[in-house]
């Protein structure tokens, strides 16, 4: 009897292990099976590492963007279209790791928990992907840079769908140009700045600086500035951009007045500056949905007016990433509230029905939103001119960023506060010179396709 009960006792716990060893695989399969089934070792999505069999990853108006046909990915038919939509469409080795190849190799491998990739190896293409980008707005962007690197994106600040991302430098991923790994005019090209990149802002910082003064000095609107072209602070000179004489506030923004921005950011103090910028995302982990963006940065000086001052207007130490930033100017012109830019439209299931849902990224006290939104709205009317952003009814702010042994990089963030046209944009040329320049020049055309084209 008791080698018997031993024996039992044997089967039983073998058996409880059989089931335990169940229950454990089912669950490793169900919470791993899509990175399993999309890993590059598995011959049926991928030829030495290179995707060749996946879904259709198609624009917002049905164009294709890549596709699979007879074991070959292949991608848009026009040259233009292929370079400027790179960075969102992503290569096929995944070098550049935020593009939705490598983002989405799980889904575009068409991988259920039931039949696993049984419909791709049948078909030889998974579940198809669309995105919010309007690629015929990415090749308008792209030319618009012309010879300048940089970023372009456009986004809906009312549903955060991103309609226009552009990255240079780029490259024909079906022409891969020789010396794409050593020539320098190729450096960073696997970098989605939108996503990826930090810059310094220049005076587009002065909006957050605006907005610390907007809710610290209860008399800023009555007050006025001195400019004669560069500011003492005790222990440094900050200089300005022009001779601006007296200001007051709207006019210091209208004229982008370096002193008049420095002198407000020493009064407000380096603790009150950080806690408007932290408050509006900066030092703070922020994503584009599936797309995790490189942290801005702002850390004044807390020992040196002079840079406390440099930092106030968009210099010194600051660093922004412009997908961020372009939350911030949707915030101002939503109401306060600022949506993650998404470039994904629907992944082929129950969200191609039901849509997906925005994410915040950036929160504004609602009043101070609307001060902003004057203060830009002016710096179009009264200094920038409408003329420049025809029908547009525009908002905005220019950036001259310096940069140490080259010429500074163009800036433009803005929006429309056309109701029929819920569209902000924000635009680097690197090294382009003046904000009010190329920057703004590249702005207005991307959104004049638009509203061309979306609205009645």
């Amino acid at each position: 009897m008791r080698i018997t009960a031993k024996r039992a006792g044997i089967i039983y716990a073998l058996i409880a292990a059989f089931f335990a060893g169940v229950v454990v695989l089912v669950v490793s399969l169900m919470l791993n099976g899509p990175e399993w089934a999309s890993n590059r070792a598995n011959r049926h999505i991928y030829t030495s590492g290179t995707i060749v069999n996946a879904g259709t990853i198609y624009d917002r108006n049905g164009v294709v963007l890549a596709e699979s046909s007879d074991n070959e990915r292949l991608f848009a038919d026009n040259s233009t279209v292929r370079k400027s939509v790179l960075h969102v469409v992503g290569d096929t080795s995944g070098f550049i790791s935020t593009g939705t190849h490598n983002l989405f190799r799980d889904t575009l491998s068409g991988y259920s928990r039931v039949e696993g990739i049984y419909t791709l190896k049948q078909t030889g293409t998974g579940t198809s992907i669309n995105l919010n980008i309007d690629s015929e707005a990415n090749k308008i962007a792209y030319n618009a840079l012309g010879d300048y690197n940089g970023v372009v994106a456009v986004y809906n600040y009312k549903t955060g769908e991103l309609l226009c991302s552009v990255s240079k430098p780029t490259y024909d991923i079906e022409n891969i140009p020789d010396g794409l790994l050593t020539n320098e005019k190729y450096d960073g090209v696997f970098l989605d700045k939108f996503v990826s990149g930090v810059y310094t802002p220049g005076s587009i910082m002065k909006i957050v600086t605006a907005a610390c003064a907007i809710e610290n000095i209860p008399d800023i609107y009555s007050r006025t500035f001195n400019c004669d072209g560069e500011y003492e602070t005790g222990d440094g000179t900050v200089i300005c951009n022009g001779v601006h004489g007296e200001v007051d506030f709207q006019k210091a923004m209208n004229e982008s007045c370096n002193c008049a921005f420095a002198e407000i950011s020493i009064e407000l103090g380096a603790d009150k500056l950080e806690a408007t910028a932290k408050s509006m995302g900066f030092g703070s982990q922020l994503y584009a949905k599936e797309i995790r963006l490189v942290t801005s940065r702002f850390s004044p000086d807390k020992h040196s007016k002079a840079e406390l001052g440099w930092a106030g207007i968009g210099q010194s130490t600051t660093l922004v990433n412009p997908a961020h930033f372009l939350s911030i100017m949707g915030a101002i012109a939503n109401n306060g509230t600022g949506y993650a830019p998404d470039r994904v439209k629907s992944l082929g299931t129950v969200s191609q029905i039901v849509g997906r849902l925005p994410e915040t990224a950036v929160k504004i006290n609602p009043e101070t939103a609307k001060q902003l939104d004057a203060l830009l709205r002016s710096n179009v009317e009264d200094k920038y001119g409408d003329w420049k952003f025809e029908n547009l009814q525009m908002c905005g702010k220019t950036g001259t960023a310096q940069v140490d042994g080259a010429k500074s990089h163009s800036w433009f963030a803005g929006y429309s506060q056309r109701e029929d046209l819920p569209l902000a944009v924000i635009c680097i040329a690197e090294h382009g010179g003046y904000g009010s320049g190329k920057a703004s020049e590249v702005s207005n055309k991307v959104m004049q396709y638009f509203l061309e084209n979306y609205t009645e």
